[in-house]
């Protein structure tokens, strides 16, 4: 009897922690670009958020649709969160593959939440879904992985070492880099977060094919100096941890100005 019951807390651990283990940048990556973005919004965009949100902030909200990933209700919700690539296009071929792109992807639905959001009689539980949703794949797609390979799943097939562990790269993107810091979500923004308004105003000025094709830049990069089964550690870190610190800043501040541009 007891076995059996401890076999059942054992299962149930599992089935609850294993979504948390497909989450694109981990739950801190996410809070650490809604921090960032929070403090860039304008007054009327800061005001439009609250009115959806209410008491929940950008940073809270920002891990919700990795949350709900449990819930088989919002299964088709899977696909938003990435656009992988059969070949490493440059940028102006990059973006005719969008204009062609008619795929369920983060480019395609990030398009739809936009116009959809700028509608001033749209329900509050699409407003809800949409700013949730909208917060979440910007975030995303500053993941390298989530605009990597579409043979090895966003590098999930790509199998490495962390340390001692056994992962795989995407997994080495969402997480482990992050968590390797040994900063709180708020810390690590107190950290990076510092930025120009001029550098401010040329990022938001970029497109959003823009901000896909440096991720997936970074995502080729990334693939290049890595081995399959290579032990990554404190050498890896020291390699990449500016771009990773960037990207997560570049993520906060394209939010904030989607969302500046969306309720403006």
């Amino acid at each position: 009897m007891k076995f059996n019951f401890l076999k059942k807390i054992i299962i149930a651990a599992v089935i609850i922690y294993a979504p948390l283990q497909t989450m694109a940048w981990g739950d801190k990556g996410h809070r650490i670009t809604g921090q960032i973005a929070s403090s860039y919004l304008t007054p009327k965009a800061r005001a439009a958020v609250k009115a959806i949100l209410g008491n929940e902030s950008i940073a809270m909200a920002s891990t919700w649709a990795d949350f709900i990933k449990s819930d088989s209700t919002y299964k088709y919700l899977s696909a938003w969160h990435y656009v992988d690539f059969d070949k490493p296009y440059n940028y102006p071929e990059l973006q005719n593959f969008l204009k062609q792109d008619t795929s369920v992807d983060a480019y395609t639905k990030l398009q739809f939440m936009i116009g959809e959001l700028k509608k001033k009689n749209l329900p509050q539980d699409k407003k809800l879904l949409y700013l949730r949703m909208v917060i979440h794949i910007v975030e995303d797609i500053h993941q390298p992985m989530h605009t990597a390979h579409t043979d090895d799943e966003g590098g999930n097939k790509f199998k490495v070492q962390w340390f001692n562990e056994p992962s795989n790269l995407h997994s080495v993107w969402d997480s482990k880099l992050i968590e390797y810091q040994n900063l709180s979500y708020t810390e690590y923004v107190a950290a990076i977060n510092f930025t120009t308004p001029a550098q401010r105003t040329a990022w938001q000025k970029e497109p959003i094919s823009k901000w896909l094709f440096d991720s997936k830049e970074i995502a080729e990069n990334v693939y290049a100096g890595t081995k399959r089964d290579e032990r990554l550690g404190y050498q890896y870190n020291f390699k990449y941890v500016a771009t990773l610190n960037k990207q997560l800043v570049k993520a906060g501040v394209h939010l904030a100005g989607l969302l500046n541009q969306i309720f403006g």
